[in-house]
């Protein structure tokens, strides 16, 4: 019989994946509009986007990857009416692999030459990438995270961070941490910040939040 998560189990704080959405939903929108705004023939613009893509593709398959294993197998073993909603969830992450493998395809066309056909092609595929990702991300915040509160114990969330730390190069670590505070408020901020050890705080303050800034302002240059 399925059942739902012992009812003495904390409950996970879901809230911290609408924070991580946010900084998706900016960085995909960003993706597009900065891209679209490059001059053909420049190069070296068109270096610093596609590696800033790259980032952005690691941490959302990161993402993903530890919803796969972490988050679907779990609910389905303990849902009956909702495993269609589980099931829809599968099903868009795996449009948006496939967005995401479209925009890797067409990348290297335009990263060499910064040709104008090649950045417009680049932009349609960016373009779909981010419809489809935000139709999934209201969708999980709307239907998903409600029935993971109900199912799920807080240790057994915390296997989707952990996930993510293990599976992501630790250098990238703290550009991904600044990605997410970027559009928290100050009680999100500091949820978030309280939740990692000591030691990371310090980093972060001392070398992750300077180094974000910097490569916030060469990403964005030319934002408009």
């Amino acid at each position: 019989m399925k059942t739902t998560r012992e009812r003495t189990a904390p409950a996970p704080d879901t809230h911290e994946m609408v924070v991580i959405h946010r900084g998706l939903r900016r960085e995909a929108r960003l993706l597009v509009e900065l891209i679209a705004a490059v001059e053909p023939g420049d190069t070296a613009r068109a270096r610093v986007l596609a590696d800033h893509f790259r980032d952005y593709r690691l941490g959302l398959d990161n993402h993903h990857h530890g919803e796969d294993e972490h988050l679907w197998p779990p609910l389905l073993a303990r849902v009956d009416l909702e495993a269609d909603l589980v099931l829809r969830m599968e099903a868009q992450h795996e449009r948006i692999a496939a967005s995401l493998t479209a925009a890797e395809a067409a990348l290297p066309a335009w990263e060499g030459g910064a040709g104008e056909a090649e950045r417009d092609a680049l932009v349609a595929v960016l373009a779909e990438h981010r419809a489809v990702l935000v139709e999934h991300l209201d969708d999980e915040e709307a239907f998903l995270l409600p029935l993971a509160a109900r199912h799920l114990s807080a240790h057994e969330w915390g296997a989707l961070g952990e996930h993510f730390m293990t599976s992501t190069p630790k250098p990238k670590l703290l550009f991904f941490l600044g990605m997410v505070l970027e559009d928290a408020d100050r009680d999100e901020r500091a949820a978030m910040l309280t939740a990692l050890p000591s030691a990371a705080r310090l980093l972060w303050h001392a070398v992750g939040r300077p180094a974000y800034a910097r490569r916030v302002r060469t990403v964005r240059s030319s934002a408009r």
